[in-house]
């Protein structure tokens, strides 16, 4: 185990990538630690263990793994009880937290991006917050201010591994190579896109990140109306999840089941066509062709609303009239 994680860790930071890094650097952290250059793991006799070194990357999966360090990049990695870095003693002269939103809300209590990144920077003594906003970018703040840096498009999507490779990078460049966060942040997104698009490590040097062709996600500002049966647990599972998904990456959704519910037909299809009108865009679930469903995507073709469909086990002659539309 232990060898294959230095493996691992030369792979992150081999030749032709962010090089070899000028400090003591402990990426990871699991039940038997895993060592970088001259780090102290001590234990772990009891189960625990504590880790010294000058550059730390703590994550939360790892559990009660006590970090002592001069700098500490620290990810919780949970959105169900998320942990401060600080609850099992951990101590770090400069400290970095970096999470997504569903984590900061979990560990301070408050949805607000802004709010929650301010209450770690009082509460814990973070020098830095890097708040993950989906399709927004990432939120840094620092007690001098704030800047946003963006996700950036790739051709194809990998998201196993992904939350690693960003933070692992901004460790090495925020908190070896002493650079500025919020350039940290943005090298750190690029490298994430690079690895997304090409489920491959090491990631490039920081001058070849710059040179990557990927944009800049220029996230939109309309309602998306989610159109779905959810008559049954499969459905209204599969609701929920493109529910969150379509939060997550920053959209406005109005879904029928949430903001009308059940009820008699003159009370809910009234409320529903004022939501579909209401939309910028609407994404339909057309698995099993519910006709409430394939009427709302026909509604919307009819008031020039843009259709986007997700149809699984659906024979392309029934879908002759939503493709021929332009859905």
């Amino acid at each position: 185990m232990g060898r294959a994680r230095h493996r691992q860790a030369d792979r992150l930071l081999g030749r032709g990538s962010l090089g070899v890094l000028p400090c003591d650097l402990i990426l990871d952290i699991g039940e038997a630690g895993f060592r970088h250059g001259e780090a102290v793991l001590d234990g772990p006799s009891s189960g625990l263990l504590i880790a010294r070194a000058a550059v730390v990357a703590r994550k939360g999966q790892h559990g009660e793994a006590v970090v002592d360090a001069r700098t500490a990049v620290y990810d919780p990695q949970s959105a169900y009880g998320a942990k401060r870095f600080t609850a099992n003693g951990s101590r770090a002269e400069r400290l970095a937290v970096v999470l997504n939103r569903y984590e900061a809300a979990s560990m301070t209590g408050l949805g607000d991006p802004h709010a929650a990144a301010g209450w770690l920077l009082r509460e814990e003594g973070a020098a830095v917050v890097v708040l993950k906003m989906g399709g927004h970018g990432a939120l840094v703040v620092t007690p001098e201010g704030e800047a946003v840096v963006p996700l950036y498009r790739t051709e194809h999507v990998w998201k196993i591994g992904s939350g690693d490779v960003f933070s692992a990078t901004f460790a090495a460049l925020w908190g070896c190579q002493g650079m500025r966060p919020a350039e940290a942040a943005d090298l750190a997104s690029r490298a994430t896109a690079y690895y997304c698009d090409t489920r491959s490590l090491p990631v490039p040097a920081p001058e070849a990140l710059q040179d990557l062709p990927y944009p800049p996600v220029r996230p939109g500002q309309g309602l998306v109306y989610l159109a779905a049966p959810f008559f049954d647990l499969g459905q209204r599972w599969l609701v929920e999840e493109a529910r969150a998904l379509l939060m997550d990456l920053g959209a406005q959704v109005f879904s029928p089941v949430h903001e009308v519910g059940p009820g008699p037909a003159e009370i809910v299809a009234p409320e529903d066509i004022k939501g579909l009108e209401a939309a910028d865009v609407v994404f339909a679930v057309l698995n099993g062709l519910d006709s409430g469903t394939v009427f709302e995507a026909g509604y919307a073709v009819n008031k020039r609303i843009p259709v986007v469909a997700l149809a699984q086990n659906v024979k392309h002659e029934d879908l002759k009239m939503l493709v021929g539309t332009g859905c």
